[in-house]
Order: C-alpha cells, then structure tokens, then sequence
C-alpha cells in the first residue's frame, strides 16, 4: 500500500495508482490535522491528485519529479 498513516503524517510512496484514491481520502478524512507528506511519492494517478486539490490537505516534504512537483501538486523547488 502507498498510503500509509503514522502519528505525523500521511505519507505517500511509490507510485500511487487508482485504488489508492479511496485509502487517501479515508486517511485524510480521519486524520484532518495531518500533513499529507508527498516526499516519498514516484507518481501520482490522478483520481489520487484530485483527492489532493479537491481535500487540500496541508502537503510536506518535495517530490523528486520537478513535474509533479510543479504541475500536479503546484509547488516550486525555488519557493
């Protein structure tokens, strides 16, 4: 599984297909005050990307592809 919930955080690893969707937007919606941390995450399928703008959960950590940093999860490495 790619989302896993700890005592901080709901972190995404790997690549995060589909039927990961519904585990995030469970895990958010039970945990609303965790940051959803994406510093682990390859890809991101975009039913699991629609869960992130639709919920905005606070995001932590940077994403290795400037792609997805940058057009899917709207961060930049230079801010």
């Amino acid at each position: 599984m790619t989302v896993i919930v700890t005592d901080n955080a709901i972190r995404l690893e790997g690549r995060c297909l589909v039927e990961d969707a519904e585990h995030l937007l469970v895990a958010i919606q039970d945990n609303p005050d965790l940051a959803v941390d994406v510093a682990s995450a390859e890809r991101l399928h975009m039913a699991v990307a629609q869960i992130l703008w639709a919920l905005k959960p606070r995001l932590q950590g940077m994403v290795g592809d400037p792609f997805l940093a940058r057009y899917i999860l709207g961060r930049s490495y230079e801010s």
